[in-house]
C-alpha cells in the first residue's frame, strides 16, 4: 500500500484538483492522509462535502493542527499516522497524472537498491526535466521533487527537519544520502505543481549570476548556505 500525506495550508481549492487526481490513479491501493496545518478557508468542510460526493474505495483521513506550523512538522505527523509500505508526499497544489503512482511503484519493485524514485514535473508551463540520480549534483544543488516514491524502510528514523524553511526536499534527500539511500529517475513528466509555492521562488539561472542584489537570489542564497552547513558540503 501506498500512504499519499497532504500538508495543507490555505488551500483548499487547489486542494480539490489533487484529491481529483489521486482518486482517479490507476493504483488504487492507497490511503490519503491530509494534514491541515492551521488553515482559515474551511478546508475541513470543502473537504468533508468533496468526499461525501465520491464514489471511491480508497481510506481517507483527516489531520488537524491548531495553528500553522509549517510543512514538515504536517509532514512528520501524516508520516506517524500512516502504514504504507511506500509513502508518497504530495502537495496540495499539485495535479498527478493516472498511471504516476502505478510507474513509479513498479519501477522503486524493480529496483531492490533504490530507496525512492522521482520524476520530471512541470510547474505551471516551465517544465524541469531534472534527470539521472547523481550524489555529486545532489551535493550541488536541489532538483529532487518532495514528491518521490520512498520506500518506508529507507526513510529517515528523524523524519523532516522542522527547523528547515526552505530547500526541505533537498534536506531530505541530502540526510538519505548520508545514510547510503540513493534514488532513480523516471523519465516522465508525472505531475504538475501549481504557481505559488515555494518554487514560486524560481528564477532564470542568469538571475543568480548577474542579479545578485535581488531579494529572491539573497533569499535563495541564504537558504542554501544553511542546508550547506547542515551537510557538511
Amino acid at each position: 500500500m501506498i500512504s499519499v500525506i497532504i500538508p495543507v495550508y490555505n488551500q483548499a481549492k487547489e486542494l480539490l484538483e489533487t484529491l481529483k487526481s489521486i482518486i482517479s490513479q490507476s493504483y488504487q491501493d492507497l490511503e490519503v492522509i491530509i494534514v491541515n496545518d492551521g488553515s482559515s478557508d474551511g478546508v475541513e468542510t470543502i473537504f468533508q462535502n468533496f468526499i461525501i460526493k465520491q464514489e471511491s474505495n480508497l481510506s481517507f483521513y483527516f489531520f488537524n493542527n491548531h495553528k500553522n506550523l509549517g510543512a514538515p512538522t504536517a509532514r512528520n505527523k501524516g508520516f506517524s499516522k500512516s502504514s504504507g509500505d511506500y509513502i508518497f508526499f504530495c502537495d496540495a497544489d499539485a495535479v498527478i497524472k493516472p498511471k504516476a503512482l502505478e510507474i513509479m511503484l513498479e519501477t522503486l519493485e524493480n529496483e531492490p537498491e533504490i530507496s525512492y524514485v522521482y520524476s520530471s514535473f512541470k510547474w505551471g508551463r516551465k517544465l524541469f526535466k531534472v534527470g539521472e540520480f547523481s550524489e555529486s549534483k545532489l551535493k550541488k544543488e536541489p532538483y529532487i521533487h518532495t514528491m518521490s516514491l520512498i520506500k518506508r524502510s529507507d526513510f529517515p528514523k528523524v523524519g523532516w527537519d522542522e527547523k528547515i524553511k526552505k530547500f526541505q526536499d533537498w534536506d531530505l534527500f541530502l540526510t538519505m544520502l548520508e545514510q547510503g539511500k540513493q534514488g532513480f529517475w523516471i523519465d516522465k513528466v508525472f505531475f504538475k505543481v501549481k504557481p505559488g509555492g515555494t518554487i514560486s521562488y524560481w528564477l532564470p539561472s542568469f538571475a543568480y549570476k548577474y542579479l545578485p542584489f535581488l531579494k529572491a537570489v539573497k533569499d535563495y542564497k541564504a537558504a542554501k548556505e544553511i542546508i550547506k552547513v547542515k551537510h557538511s558540503l
